[in-house]
């Protein structure tokens, strides 16, 4: 287990989950510890990342010194170039985009569901305050479970402006989420994956907000069991997709009983860029999912760029006909750069069909 790579996380954390059902899927092995990062670095004798955000992940550099790392999205694309065995990344550039911009889409706006649902209703801050400190210490007693609770909760609540979240954008949160999982419901009909019959960085992405949304805060589970059962049930099956790929684990995974009858479907990933869909089969489900991207979170996006450039700490904008507030964050910003690099890193031919795509959305008003 020394080639194992080490994962600091929480159980409560969607991007610890995030990048442990990409590890899954990918037979990368690795160990995960709970608990707190820095004190199980400095056991290691390892200088915590800055900032200290979950997971972080120890990596070797060149001289074999161990280093700490942060933030998913890089990580992902660095494991790219140190494991070949079943990419998470398109093939086609224009896909590898599409892909980029919906990972960042789960990344950085649908954790407001997550957060929102977690505590602005007083049932579900019940809920998480008490679950968040026993995930961290199962065995704490009792006054000292309620007296951490009582700090976590007070924390989060009184953070919640911070992301966007109060009393007149809770309805526009709400209506964003249940749209999402329509759409979600939708897609999966089609594909069991967002860009295929394989999962990409932004499937992993989803779901690890998806983790927390449908398997812990109680409303916004209750709302995705009556509004998609499939997104329900994705999130199960996202959690272990180690099997698939393997020459038995597609045919469970399609249902294949008769491997000579249905040996086209057990070939697929042969004939069809290894699973990926074509630019021409990206279907209408998924196009009216960058348009919900377009609609909520590119405005906050472009508002928030504007603010910071400015050295506005709080700015406002208009969303699907609500008034959004929220401060203004440095890392979103940095965000968007690296969406605009990415789309720069297109040929003029793939620019144009990536355009074409999501005309309409709201999303190119971002692309230059």
């Amino acid at each position: 287990m020394s080639d194992s790579i080490k994962v600091f996380g929480n159980v409560g954390s969607p991007y610890t989950q995030k990048i442990l059902a990409l590890l899954r899927y990918r037979n990368i092995s690795y160990t995960v510890s709970w608990g707190d990062v820095v004190q199980n670095l400095s056991l290691l004798d390892i200088d915590p990342p800055k900032p200290v955000l979950l997971p972080t992940m120890v990596f070797s550099n060149g001289d074999n010194k161990k280093i700490a790392k942060t933030d998913t999205t890089p990580i992902i694309r660095e494991l790219e170039d140190i494991y070949e065995n079943k990419s998470v990344i398109p093939l086609s550039p224009v896909l590898n985009f599409l892909n980029y911009l919906l990972e960042d889409f789960a990344d950085e706006w649908t954790t407001k569901y997550m957060f929102h649902y977690r505590w602005h209703f007083d049932e579900d801050a019940k809920n998480a305050k008490k679950m968040l400190v026993l995930q961290h210490k199962i065995n704490i007693n009792d006054e000292s479970m309620k007296q951490f609770s009582d700090i976590i909760a007070n924390r989060q609540i009184n953070r919640l402006w911070v992301v966007g979240s109060n009393s007149d954008t809770a309805n526009l949160i709400d209506q964003s989420y249940k749209r999402y999982l329509s759409l979600m419901e939708k897609h999966l009909k089609y594909l069991p994956f967002m860009f295929g019959q394989r999962p990409s960085s932004s499937d992993f992405a989803l779901y690890g907000q998806l983790t927390q949304l449908v398997g812990f805060d109680p409303t916004p589970r209750n709302i995705a069991y009556k509004i998609s059962p499939r997104t329900v049930s994705w999130v199960n099956i996202m959690s272990d997709l180690s099997g698939l790929h393997d020459t038995e684990g597609i045919g469970e995974f399609f249902g294949v009983q008769n491997k000579e009858a249905d040996n086209n479907k057990l070939n697929y990933f042969e004939n069809n860029d290894n699973g990926w869909i074509n630019n021409d089969e990206i279907p209408d489900s998924l196009i009216e999912l960058f348009n919900e991207v377009g609609k909520v979170y590119i405005p906050c996006l472009i508002a928030n760029a504007k603010a910071f450039e400015n050295g506005d700490d709080i700015w406002e904008t208009s969303i699907d006909g609500s008034i959004w507030k929220q401060k203004t964050f440095p890392y979103q910003v940095k965000c968007l750069k690296w969406i605009k690099d990415e789309f720069n890193k297109l040929s003029p031919d793939n620019k144009k069909l990536t355009l074409r795509l999501l005309a309409g959305s709201g999303c190119e008003s971002i692309l230059d």
